[in-house]
């Protein structure tokens, strides 16, 4: 299980850059010996109020 910033979560996170993702350019980005087996987006509301996107993946080994 992972979860990230989805394409339209935040540019930053506590003032830094980050990597944005989908569903397929993170099952690319872990590469081989892992299938996709779930993914699914979610939206975090902060305690400040500001809603996050968020990309979550269930993933298997595969040998």
């Amino acid at each position: 299980m992972m979860a990230t910033f989805a394409l339209d979560g935040p540019a930053k996170c506590s003032g830094l850059p980050i990597v944005q993702y989908d569903a397929d350019s993170l099952a690319r980005e872990i590469g081989v010996g892992f299938a996709l087996m779930d993914a699914q987006t979610e939206t975090h509301t902060t305690p400040g109020g500001s809603a996050q996107n968020f990309q979550y993946l269930r993933m298997q080994r595969v040998e």
